[in-house]
């Protein structure tokens, strides 16, 4: 049975989880923002997504730009998951993953260090 969990606690979740970086990444995060989403309607069973440019690719002529995003989708975490304590696990593993995004840290590197 998936978790059941009000919009206002999955976004606590998200919020702490964002808590838990280390001070110089929080600081190092750039012009980005993370959005809790019900689910991605291209691939409904993905748990977050980072939309951008990352750090590692952008030029002296980024500028200008909206935001990039990090979107943290809250469906198909809650159906994966039995318990309120496998939630806040599976949210701190899809924010990290998704802001290693951001610093430009690939999909099998971050399996590696155990973000996957």
């Amino acid at each position: 049975m998936p978790v059941e969990m009000t919009q206002q606690r999955f976004e606590e979740l998200v919020s702490e989880a964002l808590d838990e970086l280390p001070p110089e990444f929080a600081e190092a995060m750039d012009n980005v923002v993370v959005l809790v989403e019900e689910f991605n309607e291209e691939s409904p069973t993905i748990l977050g997504l980072y939309h951008g440019i990352a750090l590692t690719e952008r030029t002296h002529e980024y500028g200008g730009v909206l935001p990039d995003r990090i979107s943290i989708y809250r469906r198909p975490l809650l159906q994966m998951c039995d318990t309120e304590e496998d939630v806040v696990e599976e949210v701190l593993i899809t924010v990290v993953h998704e802001v290693g995004h951001h610093f430009g840290i690939d999909d099998a590197r971050l399996h590696e260090l155990g973000w996957g």
